[in-house]
C-alpha cells in the first residue's frame, strides 16, 4: 500500500510572536532553505556555491511566494521569511492550485461513512465536542452525497482523538499553538483518521483559542481526500483562520473541490445529511421547550434548535423551515427573537450578538454585539425578548429570572427588575417570550404562561405549542 502523507493543520497564533526581520542573515537562508526542503521539495547541489543550486534556490522561493500570495522577487527578503516563520501546515505545498486532492483514487469508494470520537478534551463538555464533530462533517455532508454515522465503539472510517506530543502516528505534536491537528487521506487503516493536539486550547465559538467545529471540518476535508488550497478564503488553505461558526458557510473553492470527488447532494439539498443530527421534535405530539417564540407579520415563528415553525394562513398544520431557509445571513440557531412592529424588523439574538433583518434582507450595520446594541457589558446572553406593542417597549429577559425593559430607539436600558416581582406566578427559568394583541406569553418548560400586558395578571397556563395551531 502507497505510504500516506499526513495533513497539518497548523494554527495561527492570537499574537504575532515572530519579530519583523531588518536583515536577511546566514541563519535566516538556512532556515529558508530547510523551509522549502520540507515544504517545497527544493534539492540542493553538491555544491552549495554552484550556479545551478543558486537557481533552483530562486525557482522555489517564487513558489512559495506565489503560493501565498506574496510579491514574486524569486530573492529572500522581509516579507517572505516572515511567512516562513508563522506556524503554518506541515504538509508539502507543491500542489500550486485553488482547490487540490492527493489523487491515486484516495477517496472513500462509498457514500455513507462511519466515524467514532475515541476521546474527549478536557477543554470543552462532550456534548459541545459531539456537536462540534458533528457540525464539521455537516460542512461536507450538505454539498455531496455523503452521510456520516457516529459509532461508539469499534473502528470506524474516521477514528478522532485528542493526544499529545508523540503519540503513535509518527507525527509527534508540538505543544501549545503550531501544530493544530492533523488527519490521514482515505485509506484502510490509520486512513481517514483526523488527530488534535490536546496542548491547544479548544473553544465551541469563542475566537479565544481555536474553535474545534473549524479545525475538524479542515481536518475532514483529508479525510475525504482534499489536500490544501492557495486561496486563502477557502476552508483548506493551510492557515488556521477564525471564522463565526453559527454563520459558517462552505466557500465554493471547497465546494468545487469536494464534489470533484463524490459529486454534489442528488437532493439538491443543502439540510443535514449526518445521522447524529439533533432529533427533530414532533411539536405537534408533545410539549417542547422553545429557544425563541416570535411573531412576524401576524404569523406566529417558534424557534428551536436550527429548525423554525411557523403558523400560515394557508394551512391548517405549522409549516417546519430551517432557519437558514428564511434568512441565509443568521446564527443557525437562536437564543431570542422579537419584531419591532415601528420598523417592521424582526432580530435574532445568539450569544454575545444581536443580528437584524427586514424580511429576508439583513439590516445595514448588523449583527451587533450586545453592547453596541446598548446593553449592559455584564449582559453576554439574551434568553428571551418581546416588543409590546402597547408601551413601545422591549423586554429582555437574562439569566432565566431577570428582564429589562429597553428603548431600542433611543438604545437605552429604563429598569431592571426580577420575573417573579412582575409575572406572579412565575417562579421558573425563562426560556422564550412573545406579545400577541396585549397579551405577554412567557414560555418556561413544555408550558406557556399568558399573562394581561396592563394588569400583569396571570390568565392561564396552556402547553408550548397552544398557539402553534396543532390539529
Amino acid at each position: 500500500m502507497k505510504s500516506l502523507g499526513v495533513y497539518v493543520l497548523l494554527g495561527l497564533a492570537a499574537t504575532v510572536y515572530c519579530v519583523p526581520v531588518s536583515k536577511v542573515t546566514v541563519q535566516d537562508e538556512g532556515f529558508a532553505k530547510g523551509y522549502l526542503k520540507r515544504f517545497f521539495n527544493l534539492t540542493e547541489e553538491k555544491d552549495p556555491l554552484s550556479r545551478k543550486g543558486a537557481d533552483r534556490m530562486s525557482k522555489k522561493l517564487s513558489e512559495m511566494q506565489k503560493f501565498f500570495g506574496l510579491r514574486i522577487t524569486g530573492t529572500l527578503d522581509d516579507n517572505t521569511l516572515e511567512v516562513m516563520k508563522k506556524p503554518r501546515c506541515g504538509v508539502a505545498d507543491e500542489n500550486i492550485a485553488r482547490y487540490s486532492t492527493f489523487g491515486d483514487g484516495l477517496k472513500w469508494s462509498k457514500n455513507t461513512v462511519t466515524y467514532r470520537i475515541v476521546n474527549y478534551t478536557p477543554d470543552l463538555s462532550q456534548a459541545e465536542v459531539d456537536d462540534s464533530i458533528r457540525r464539521a462533517l455537516e460542512v461536507w455532508a450538505k454539498v455531496t452525497p455523503l452521510t456520516f454515522t457516529k459509532l461508539t465503539s469499534g473502528t470506524a472510517d474516521i477514528m478522532i482523538s485528542f493526544a499529545r506530543l508523540s503519540h503513535g502516528d509518527n507525527y509527534p505534536f508540538d505543544g501549545p499553538d503550531g501544530t493544530l491537528a492533523h488527519a490521514f487521506a482515505p485509506s484502510p487503516d490509520i486512513g481517514g483518521d483526523a488527530h488534535f493536539d490536546d496542548d491547544e486550547t479548544f473553544t465551541f465559538r469563542s475566537s479565544t483559542g481555536y474553535v474545534l467545529f473549524l479545525v475538524a471540518a479542515h481536518e475532514f476535508g483529508h479525510s475525504l481526500g482534499l489536500s490544501h488550497s492557495e486561496d486563502r478564503s477557502a476552508l483548506m488553505y493551510p492557515l488556521y483562520s477564525y471564522k463565526d461558526p453559527d454563520t459558517f458557510v462552505l466557500p465554493q473553492d471547497d465546494v468545487r473541490g469536494i464534489q470533484s470527488l463524490y459529486g454534489s447532494n442528488p437532493s439538491g439539498d443543502t439540510t443535514t445529511t449526518t445521522t447524529q443530527a439533533p432529533t427533530i421534535p414532533d411539536v405537534c405530539s408533545s410539549p417542547v421547550e422553545f429557544d425563541a417564540v416570535t411573531t412576524l407579520k401576524g404569523e406566529m415563528f417558534f424557534f428551536k434548535d436550527s429548525y423554525l415553525w411557523h403558523s400560515s394562513s394557508q394551512s391548517s398544520t405549522p409549516q417546519k423551515s430551517l432557519i437558514s431557509s428564511f434568512w441565509p445571513n443568521a446564527p443557525t440557531s437562536v437564543d431570542a427573537a422579537y419584531e419591532n412592529p415601528g420598523t417592521g424588523n424582526i432580530l435574532l439574538f445568539k450569544g454575545s450578538k444581536v443580528w437584524a433583518f427586514s424580511g429576508t434582507q439583513p439590516v445595514p450595520g448588523y449583527p451587533k454585539s450586545l453592547s453596541e446594541f446598548g446593553l449592559p457589558s455584564f449582559m453576554t446572553k439574551i434568553d428571551a425578548a418581546f416588543h409590546s406593542a402597547r408601551s413601545g417597549k422591549t423586554y429582555l429577559f437574562w439569566g432565566g429570572y431577570f428582564y429589562l425593559t429597553y428603548d431600542e430607539s433611543r438604545r437605552a436600558v429604563e429598569s431592571f427588575s426580577w420575573v417573579s416581582q412582575t409575572f406572579s406566578g412565575m417562579n421558573n427559568k425563562v426560556a422564550a417570550a412573545t406579545e400577541k394583541e396585549g397579551y405577554a406569553h412567557i414560555y418556561s418548560g413544555p408550558y406557556m404562561y399568558m399573562y394581561d400586558l396592563g394588569s400583569r395578571k396571570l390568565l392561564s397556563v396552556l402547553k408550548s405549542t397552544y398557539l402553534l395551531g396543532c390539529n
